[in-house]
């Protein structure tokens, strides 16, 4: 199993329970929100683990409730021709946060030290001067100002295969599985290593990876923002409830006759 996995025969956390305590956590994530905008902080969060490990689920979870201005969600594809030819962090450097922004990566410049290097896109020479780079660009970036925080989601091969066979049972979910995902099944021991070796190097004190146990979606997404809650002070209070006035009355103004204008069909109606 992976990454001494302790809590895989738990029992399912409670739906109402989790509904509850999410739409709880939610108002916190606004009142983080509002602090990082008045602050203006720059909040840099990433995602790793295995596919499947519950990483979109839980950033979907976490954006829902924020400004999507000021809050970015950033999953880059396979880098361009030219993009191979530049500094490998520049294309990820493109993306940081500016004053009062909080920028999510789902999946980030580890891929080099994760899918690369065991798929073989990455030749040995780059893969060692990544991890030797990697740590002196994150000190770099929290020089700079930027907050960094680094989440490893962790999750139990037969949770994992479980995963795999209801993407492809269900036709919603069959995007989420690659060409990628049928080759990465295989080689299970192989990212084992891969992300033994990286968490060696980049696991430091001053930017350390927590690591999510995720075999339980709801109870992961749940211990992953509360965590998150915990590493940024914020300010106890939510934006500033608006007053509306009365609506001024309409005078002097026809409106165009309704049965000019297309509807969408009612499709639905009892």
């Amino acid at each position: 199993m992976d990454d001494h996995f302790k809590n895989h025969a738990m029992k399912k956390l409670d739906k109402k329970f989790y509904e509850a305590e999410l739409k709880r956590l939610y108002i916190e994530l606004v009142k983080l929100q509002n602090t990082i905008r008045k602050q203006g902080l720059r909040v840099v969060i990433i995602f790793e683990g295995r596919d499947a490990a519950g990483k979109g689920g839980t950033i979907k979870r976490i954006t829902e409730a924020l400004n999507p201005r000021f809050c970015k969600v950033v999953a880059l594809g396979v880098p361009t021709e030219r993009e191979k030819t530049q500094w490998y962090f520049q294309r990820y450097v493109y993306h940081l946060p500016a004053a009062g922004e909080l920028v999510l990566f789902d999946r980030s410049w580890y891929n080099r030290a994760g899918v690369e290097r065991v798929m073989g896109y990455c030749s040995d020479e780059q893969y060692w001067e990544f991890l030797r780079s990697c740590p002196n660009f994150e000190r770099m970036l929290i020089r700079s100002g930027i907050i960094l925080i680094k989440y490893w989601f962790s999750v139990s091969e037969e949770e994992q295969e479980n995963r795999f066979q209801d993407r492809i049972n269900d036709p919603t979910k069959r995007w989420k599985f690659s060409d990628m995902d049928v080759i990465s099944r295989t080689k299970w021991v192989e990212y084992s290593k891969a992300k033994d070796e990286m968490f060696g190097y980049t696991d430091t004190k001053q930017s350390p990876w927590f690591v999510v146990e995720s075999d339980d979606k709801r109870r992961a997404r749940l211990n992953c923002i509360s965590h998150l809650l915990t590493m940024i002070p914020y300010d106890d209070e939510v934006p500033e409830k608006p007053v509306l006035g009365d609506r001024p009355q309409a005078t002097g103004y026809v409106r165009t006759p309704i049965g000019e204008q297309t509807f969408v069909p009612d499709r639905y109606a009892e």
